[in-house]
């Protein structure tokens, strides 16, 4: 992180990104004995893992938080919309949604984002303590390769297994007619948000490769 920051705020983000990487590294231990539990079976998984993955995808709303008051060097804009599609993969379409966990969506989507972010919140520690193993280094910048268009495709799993149970029901729509005179369609707002995959995967994909680039260009440096 380029930017100085106090001690209190250095403090507190030691704090919050051990936390979370050690969060989702339950996350994905759970997962694993539910998996050898159950012979491999992929339907039960969400529910094996709701609580931990509830608290900790939601606490990454904080991270909007951080960009904002300045204390990370991210972009805020970006950083909320990272943290929104999540949290609308999360608890609408997953948590809120009859017969998604019973795809293979949710044990793509959650084995990818769980080694990402104990990858990625354990990375930032070692960044504010300005000591890097290369090995996490290498794996921060690499991992990436497969985990994102899996994670992806995960995602896209899960929402495709949603659409014909948020048509028939019309859940968290607001149809006409009504006092405000005003509609909402989460069905449609949903096909737009899957939409929108095609033009930003692409983008932030090829973005990971360049930062790539710029991370392990050179020859590894002992910390």
């Amino acid at each position: 992180m380029a930017k100085e920051i106090s001690a209190l705020s250095r403090g507190y983000l030691l704090l919050y990104n051990a936390v979370l990487s050690l969060g989702w590294l339950v996350v994905l231990v759970q997962l694993t004995m539910h998996m050898v539990k159950t012979n491999g079976d992929y339907t039960g998984v969400y529910d094996a893992v709701a609580l931990p993955l509830q608290i900790f995808q939601t606490a990454a709303i904080l991270e909007v938080v951080h960009a904002v008051i300045g204390i990370v060097p991210s972009s805020a804009g970006v950083t909320f919309m990272q943290v929104l599609s999540r949290i609308v993969i999360l608890w609408p379409v997953l948590h809120a949604t009859a017969g998604v966990e019973e795809t293979r969506g949710p044990l793509l989507m959650i084995i990818c984002w769980s080694v990402t972010e104990i990858i990625r919140y354990a990375f930032y520690v070692c960044s504010l303590l300005k000591s890097t193993p290369y090995v996490l280094l290498w794996c921060r910048y690499t991992f990436f390769y497969f985990l994102y268009p899996l994670g992806v495709t995960g995602e896209l799993i899960c929402v495709y297994a949603a659409l014909p149970v948020i048509r028939e029901t019309q859940q968290f729509s607001y149809p006409l007619p009504n006092r405000l005179n005003v509609s909402f369609d989460f069905y449609c707002v949903l096909i737009a948000f899957a939409f929108m995959y095609i033009p930003v995967f692409p983008q932030l994909y090829f973005h990971m490769i360049a930062q790539r680039g710029k991370a392990l260009g050179g020859k590894p440096k002992s910390s």
